[in-house]
């Protein structure tokens, strides 16, 4: 685990980057200008290292030193390659069992589909470089640490890692209510991968078009949908429960 998750200060973090430091998301000040800060901007657009604009207060409670405007984000982990990552497992006894993670923002529920994943057999988990969550101390707390035993990839695009998957003999299995067959119906016995859309907006539609099978989970009550987390865990232990 790395000693600093933070960087603060326009010129280090450029440095910072040139040095291929592992930046998860950057912090900058809303209608902050100058030749710095224009780097900057340049530098994180040309290495699609995710970052959103904030306003002045939410950089003074990132950190209490003089932040100029720019607060970074470092990963206490380093990410896998997920060429590597899918060759190693299909050469293992084990049935691949992947899990494609398509813009969870909320640190807590990432960090909690972390947990679960790691306690189901998740061969690795697969998330975009822009718009997820980070790995920070809260997604490491939720995590209980998991976050550190299980191997974690980012790609451009959750269709990358798709595509990769299905040229690799892996399902790709959708966790959607727009389907009228339930978990139960599905096989997760082979070797799969399983994507979990974001929070608000569920999976992408251009994504949905890509998979090679959907599945909802039967909802009895009133309300509609589920905590991300939560179905994530009862889709993996679905997964599970079939390979037993």
């Amino acid at each position: 685990m790395k000693k600093h998750t933070q960087i603060f200060g326009l010129r280090a973090i450029i440095e910072a980057i040139n040095a291929n430091e592992t930046i998860d998301k950057v912090f900058l000040q809303k209608g902050l200008k100058g030749d710095l800060f224009t780097e900057l901007e340049t530098l994180l657009k040309q290495k699609g290292i995710n970052f959103s604009y904030v306003p002045i207060e939410k950089l003074n409670r990132l950190t209490k030193n003089n932040h100029q405007g720019a607060v970074a984000q470092i990963s206490p982990i380093t990410f896998h390659n997920l060429d590597a990552l899918v060759e190693k497992t299909l050469e293992s006894d084990a049935t691949p069992l992947f899990l494609l993670l398509d813009q969870i923002s909320d640190v807590r529920n990432f960090g909690a589909i972390i947990r679960t994943a790691e306690c189901t057999g998740v061969n690795g988990i697969i998330v975009q470089k822009k718009g997820g969550a980070p790995v920070n101390g809260d997604a490491i707390k939720t995590s209980a640490g998991a976050v550190f035993k299980i191997p974690i990839c980012k790609v451009d695009h959750i269709k990358d890692a798709m595509f990769h998957m299905q040229a690799s003999g892996i399902k790709v299995i959708a966790a959607t209510e727009k389907t009228n067959d339930t978990i139960f119906d599905v096989s997760f016995k082979e070797p799969c991968a399983i994507i979990m859309g974001s929070e608000g907006r569920g999976i992408n539609p251009s994504v949905l078009k890509l998979v090679d099978a959907k599945a909802k989970l039967p909802l009895l009550g009133e309300i509609e949908s589920l905590n991300v987390s939560v179905a994530c865990g009862a889709l993996l232990y679905e997964a599970v429960r079939q390979r037993l």
